[in-house]
């Protein structure tokens, strides 16, 4: 596990933006794992100017999110297909047929979730799997709880991640209460991991994922186990860790 430290927001979004790209240009058909949350929004915003710069190109990138709201049409301003339509997809050159996002629509859900388990494997997982981190120490909304879920499932959202969404609704009662998410199983498949932390509310579930034990009760601890991930972050996410003496780099 390798621990990037940058000064604020936008140095931690070009470091995360760096990494991207250079693994769109080493594998032009690369298979990307995506999230939604705003830590990435910086990120897509660089990648989006490189792109538009000519620098790389995603016409050959495939790329797979981690979840979605159960309820949501992708043409709701809070979905997350919406949310990668706005923020990366319809400012970069990757074909809307190669873009993968949980259909939150559904009729049966669990179906929706074998489907979805299928699709990421027959495109060989991640080359690069991008993560948020949820105060509870969540990734995709795979929640704490008692075990962790390898497969793509439904879940009902922590009362903790609902308040923590509640910001991007007109109110907490309209924050769906349930989704679907990519499994651990899936993320811990990807060759490689990129996690993304900013502020000082994300430093406790940062230190719980790097130093704590590994328990389904922060499910982001499961990472120690996976080979090549790397953690960036900012001064104030990273603040814990870098006070238990954890080798940072810079």
């Amino acid at each position: 596990m390798k621990i990037y430290q940058e000064k604020d927001y936008d140095a931690l979004s070009r470091r995360a933006a760096n990494l991207i790209s250079a693994e769109v240009i080493r594998k032009p058909d690369c298979v990307l794992g995506l999230a939604t949350g705003s830590t990435p929004v910086g990120t897509y915003r660089q990648l989006s100017a490189w792109n538009q710069k000519g620098d790389f190109s995603f016409k050959d990138v495939r790329t797979v999110n981690l979840d979605e709201y159960l309820g949501l049409p992708p043409t709701h301003d809070q979905s997350y297909r919406y949310f990668m339509q706005e923020n990366l997809f319809d400012k970069i050159d990757i074909p809307f047929e190669h873009t993968h996002v949980p259909d939150g629509m559904a009729a049966d859900p669990e179906q929706e979730c074998r489907r979805y388990d299928e699709l990421v494997r027959s495109l060989g997982y991640a080359d690069l799997q991008l993560l948020g981190l949820g105060r509870n120490g969540h990734i995709g909304f795979n929640e704490p709880g008692d075990c962790f879920r390898k497969e793509t499932h439904v879940v009902e959202l922590t009362q903790n991640t609902i308040e923590a969404n509640a910001r991007f609704f007109e109110n907490e009662a309209a924050v769906p209460k349930k989704a679907i998410t990519m499994g651990i199983g899936c993320i811990m498949a990807a060759r490689r991991v990129l996690l993304v932390a900013s502020g000082a509310n994300k430093a406790e579930a940062v230190y719980r994922t790097v130093c704590g034990p590994i328990t389904p009760q922060c499910p982001a601890s499961i990472l120690q186990l996976h080979n090549d991930v790397v953690i960036v972050g900012d001064e104030e996410a990273l603040s814990m860790v870098r006070e238990a003496g954890v080798e940072i780099c810079r």
